[in-house]
């Protein structure tokens, strides 16, 4: 993972919200952010360094308010540290390519795939839609 003191350069890069998700690790609110209900067909990428992250395929409609995906495009991909922050014990899951905070990975995803809920921000991701969308 890339030396995170550098968030300057992020700081022209991204939006306020943006910036305060991935580099400060905070929390849109549920239900406002951009794909939270999207069904659109393509790959997510982090909106810091624009790695792949997860795919459309993967996205479900697990109905918290956040994008929802059972797995990452590839596990590399991404990196899980423990969150003990509010007073409770979560999986953060990160960008292992520049240290982005993306959201968290919950054990109530879909049982029928891999049983993971990745919770993540909009604000951390970028759809780049397939050329039939």
């Amino acid at each position: 993972m890339s030396d995170l003191n550098n968030d300057e350069q992020y700081r022209d890069k991204l939006t306020p919200l943006q910036f305060e998700v991935t580099r400060n690790k905070a929390t849109e609110h549920a239900f406002t952010g951009e794909y939270w209900n999207t069904s659109d067909e393509g790959t997510y990428h982090c909106i810091c360094c624009d790695a792949e992250l997860f795919t459309s395929e993967s996205k479900f409609d697990s109905m918290c308010g956040w994008p929802s995906f059972d797995k990452p495009l590839n596990d590399d991909q991404i990196v899980e540290e423990l969150d003990t922050s509010l007073g409770m014990e979560r999986t953060e899951v990160m960008c292992d390519s520049c240290g982005a905070h993306l959201g968290h990975v919950f054990p109530d995803g879909p049982p029928e795939t891999t049983g993971l809920r990745y919770c993540i921000n909009s604000a951390s991701i970028d759809l780049k839609k397939t050329k039939d969308n």
